[in-house]
């Protein structure tokens, strides 16, 4: 028997709810738009589009708050999703304490101590809380995953996860000198190859930072950064290098060197799902080619195995399998649909704060390590 669909109220309307919520959302069959929380007032009628448009006009059938004590007030929202600005532990604390289950963009909150309230809290009210790590569902990077997952590398020994962006347009207004919790590029991009790292890795051992300014301003809010993770026990062996650089003239970027005890794995090339939602804002993503990345950026797998060996040609000078892996569709309509399930009690959700918040204090210790010239050892 069909369920009735989860009601979903968002908070904010602007370039983040039209290009990366409302295209993944709307497909979903167990996901109703119900309501949105914008300050603006409706346009008058006949007003032509201005930014991102308004709520009223894209949804009318949707209820329209513009306070968030209206908004909380909603006892049929069953789900906020909080795509507003720096308010994101704010409206996400407001969001439990009125019973909702709750989905707040990246980064999460601006520390950890944060993280650990907002996980305090989701547990004692017994409502799923998430963080919307969509870059899990990047078509390069459910490869990777699915590639060392199923042993085509063995055990791997070193990762360089780049997220590089030559300059970006976003970061000509960080003209300010001090830095503060939430602000640089490790919180922007940083976020997602550092989640991408805790989620195939785990937690590591200690961590090595180094932050710079790359764009002509003398800042302590970063636009490129290294950071190192190395582990132990078991991962004694491991080293994980995060990175993102605003200075790389490359046509397609860099986006992993995966190297393991069986193989290795060369990626470049960008997932084509933001692309293709920025070209239909607020629309649906059910074109089925949606996530399908062109084959000339299909990634380059070298293994000792014959792990999908169909994929593969046999190298006899090398006695190796070689060749382009195909790249598996990106699924970004896959984190909605977890979300979904995680609150009819179908399944764990998939991106578990617990882990949002230790992606926070990867980065304040890369910060503190990049200020003390030394590893810092993970308390």
């Amino acid at each position: 028997m069909a369920t009735t669909p989860i009601k979903v109220g968002i908070i904010g309307y602007g370039f983040s709810t039209n290009c990366f919520h409302l295209p993944f959302i709307l497909p979903n069959p167990e996901l109703q738009v119900y309501a949105f929380l914008q300050r603006a007032a409706p346009p008058p009628p006949g007003e032509e589009k201005k930014g991102w448009g308004h709520c009223t006009v894209d949804f009318p059938q949707a209820k329209h708050y513009r306070t968030a004590d209206d908004f909380f007030a909603d006892p049929d929202i069953e789900l906020v999703v909080v795509c507003s600005g720096p308010a994101h532990y704010e409206f996400g604390e407001k969001a439990l304490l009125a019973g909702k289950h709750v989905v707040v963009e990246k980064p999460f909150v601006n520390t950890s101590a944060e993280a650990d309230k907002f996980v305090a809290l989701a547990k004692e009210t017994g409502k799923v809380l998430t963080a919307f790590h969509n870059r899990r569902f990047d078509s390069d990077f459910r490869t990777l995953d699915h590639l060392v997952r199923q042993g085509a590398l063995g055990d791997v020994t070193e990762a360089d996860l780049h997220f590089d962006f030559p300059s970006p347009g976003w970061v000509s207004g960080w003209n300010r000198k001090a830095y503060q919790p939430g602000e640089g590029m490790a919180f922007g991009l940083g976020t997602h190859t550092i989640d991408q790292a805790l989620h195939l890795f785990g937690r590591p051992a200690s961590v090595t930072g180094f932050l710079r300014s790359n764009r002509g301003v003398d800042s302590d809010i970063d636009d490129t950064f290294t950071i190192i993770l190395q582990y132990s026990g078991a991962q004694k062996n491991l080293l994980v290098t995060v990175k993102t650089s605003i200075v790389t003239h490359m046509k397609d970027q860099l986006k992993f060197f995966v190297r393991g005890t069986e193989g290795t794995y060369l990626k470049f090339g960008t997932c084509p799902q933001e692309k293709k939602a920025m070209s239909a804002p607020g629309q649906p993503a059910t074109d089925p080619d949606f996530g399908k990345e062109d084959e000339r950026n299909w990634g380059t797998l070298t293994t000792t195995t014959e792990f999908d060996a169909s994929s593969q040609s046999f190298d006899e000078d090398c006695k190796k399998f070689i060749g382009q892996y195909p790249s598996l569709p990106g699924w970004y309509r896959g984190y909605y649909e977890n979300v979904a399930a995680a609150i009819r009690g179908r399944e764990e959700v998939a991106v578990k704060p617990e882990t949002a918040r230790d992606g926070l204090r990867v980065i304040e210790l890369a910060r503190e390590s990049h200020e003390k010239g030394c590893t810092v050892a993970w308390y």
